[in-house]
């Protein structure tokens, strides 16, 4: 059996196994894997989606190119989120354990383990590529932050809801 034979042939399996565990990092994961209608979880969805297409373009040999729209959807979302950079690129990496997870489990996959060096490093190649896009949002995030500032607007985003201040005072006058 060859690797891309068996990575075809498990694609089911590693791509719920990655799917699971990249939910697991958030804070209310059961909600992400449970829900399925794409408005009401915009991101479980997008992840879903967009590490489903990932590994469709890694088994199809995709370039850079091929799988930029994937993993701008994953990464976009992680991005804005409270992960650290290496928090938010793990699910890249993790991968690669996915595979030996599943591949493991069974007796005719098991000996490819050991052929598995070349994939690892189009892994690494797609991580880099997500720590690349990861970047562009947050100083995307930044830039914006500081024209908001410069603005103005800052004094009305930042702020407290207006009713909630005249609540507040409301509050602080029966006393």
């Amino acid at each position: 059996m060859e690797l891309k034979e068996a990575l075809t042939g498990k694609k089911q399996a590693i791509v719920a196994l990655w799917i699971e565990r990249t939910l697991d990092s958030y804070s209310s994961p059961g909600f992400f894997k449970k829900a399925t209608d794409p408005f009401a979880n915009p991101v479980g969805s997008n992840i879903s989606t967009g590490l489903t297409r990932l590994f469709e373009a890694l088994l199809s040999g995709s370039d850079a190119a091929g799988y930029a729209d994937s993993l701008d959807q994953v990464v976009r979302i992680r991005a804005v989120q409270e992960f650290s950079p290496s928090q938010a690129m793990a699910p890249f990496l993790e991968l690669k354990w996915v595979i030996r997870q599943i591949f493991s489990g069974d007796k005719a996959t098991k000996p490819l383990l050991n052929s598995l060096d070349h994939l690892d490093c189009e892994i690494d190649r797609i991580a880099l590529t997500a720590f690349d896009v990861y970047s562009a949002c947050r100083e995307q995030l930044y830039r914006n932050r500081v024209q908001e500032l410069k603005s103005g607007r800052s004094i009305l985003t930042d702020a407290a809801c207006p009713s909630a201040l005249l609540r507040q005072a409301n509050s602080e006058v029966e006393q």
